[in-house]
């Protein structure tokens, strides 16, 4: 089977699906919407119109394919050049400067089994200009709803048309919830091309998780930990309010922060004055940390904190399920469908920085909860998000959209490319 995959290229989602496909003797490509680096947990891979494959460093089994190679079939030879050699291309080939007739080309090129996009408009967009550009039939096209592709952008006028096309325009519909599902139908997506919900990244591996959580109960854990995205979704300033408003609760306690999103500046700022402030110690996390050190700060946490005004499955909550850490989860996602509010994490309002202090309060004060919460989220995680369970729903899903569609999809071809 050949998957092209057009999605984020930097996206830890986007490495970690594709990772469960890489014990199958499959051909894995990536068209990326966006590639600034490559994420450690990326598989073997190659991933197609690089703007410049000389200087993004990669692990040796990950191929890299620039854009002369997408547009024509063969890379610019040399480290040199390569500049004025695209301003040629450019000007005798004005479509070489559309992301859109690229992709086209490569499909037509490639003709893979499956183009997957992630996310209906971040690589859903792509894929359907893509896909009126493309001069043979087009692949079998399975589009995965990110979090807020219905559930936000939805609501918004300006995204309405598209979403719309894209959704009448795919063969299946893949999504991480049943709210999302809903969403679909709603649209029109009828329930046959619907497949079965699953986290956008993939599973975990629960035994050696647990290897990394910190011994003894969750209440003697001294770590709170904050989703750092202040951004167009995410709400960190909320969160560090909230803190502020229990400042007196937190001595003895270290608040970890993993920053992100589009302003982190002002999430730096408002945790540095939280540390003078409450008198406590504050640690930043960078961006692209390696997941297992993720899961490994949650499995030292007390509480972990994730706010957003739009979500599906948050993975930071299905990770602190995993390492015991009690989930305080923006109402705006499917928290709902994985925990039970004020038993196993509390739900609450992204924007109310209120009802996340007396959250914070709860969880800080009730040991009972808190480590009651962690034996019950563990077992949730092991029966419906171990990886080994995941990774079977999703190959067994390909296999079968390949299966049902042969008839109707003749046009591709096994052999070598063109």
């Amino acid at each position: 089977m050949r998957i092209l995959f057009v999605g984020p290229g930097g996206s830890v989602h986007t490495a970690r699906w594709m990772s469960q496909l890489s014990d199958e003797p499959w051909e894995l490509f990536l068209f990326p919407t966006e590639l600034y680096h490559i994420r450690p947990e990326t598989p073997p891979v190659t991933i197609l119109d690089v703007e410049n494959r000389f200087v993004i460093d990669r692990p040796a089994y990950v191929n890299l394919q620039d854009r002369f190679y997408t547009a024509w079939g063969y890379n610019w030879p040399l480290r040199w050049g390569l500049y004025r050699a695209e301003k040629w291309a450019r000007f005798f080939v004005p479509e070489f400067e559309n992301q859109a007739w690229r992709l086209a080309r490569a499909i037509d090129r490639l003709r893979p089994n499956v183009v997957h996009s992630f996310g209906l408009h971040l690589g859903g967009y792509l894929t359907l200009a893509a896909r009126e550009l493309c001069k043979r039939p087009f692949p079998i096209w399975i589009a995965t709803n990110w979090g807020s592709d219905l559930f936000l952008f939805g609501r918004m006028g300006r995204h309405k048309e598209r979403l719309s096309k894209v959704l009448t325009s795919i063969d299946y519909y893949w999504c991480e919830c049943t709210r999302d599902v809903e969403l679909a139908k709603a649209w029109g997506v009828p329930p046959r091309k619907i497949l079965p919900p699953v986290p956008v990244a993939g599973g975990f591996d629960v035994e050696e998780a647990l290897l990394m959580r910190q011994p003894g109960p969750v209440s003697a854990r001294r770590i709170i930990m904050l989703k750092g995205y202040q951004d167009w979704a995410g709400r960190a300033l909320t969160g560090i309010y909230a803190l502020r408003l229990c400042r007196e609760l937190l001595q003895g306690y270290e608040v970890a922060i993993y920053t992100g999103g589009r302003d982190p500046e002002a999430v730096h700022i408002a945790g540095e004055l939280l540390a003078q402030d409450a008198g406590i110690n504050v640690t930043f996390i960078p961006p692209r940390t390696p997941h297992k050190n993720m899961l490994g700060w949650h499995g030292r946490a007390r509480v972990s904190i994730g706010l957003s005004i739009s979500d599906s499955i948050a993975i930071s909550l299905l990770e602190a399920m995993l390492m015991g850490s009690f989930p305080i989860q923006s109402n705006t996602g499917a928290a709902h469908e994985w925990i039970h509010d004020g038993y196993t994490g509390f739900i609450v309002p992204p924007e109310d920085p209120h009802a996340v202090a007396e959250a914070i309060r709860q969880a800080l004060h009730r040991d009972e909860l808190v480590d009651s919460a962690a034996t019950i989220n563990l077992e949730t995680i092991k029966a419906r998000c171990d990886s080994r369970s995941i990774r079977k729903i999703v190959k067994e899903a390909y296999k079968r959209v390949v299966e049902c569609d042969s008839v109707n999809h003749t046009n591709v071809d096994h052999g070598a490319l063109v």
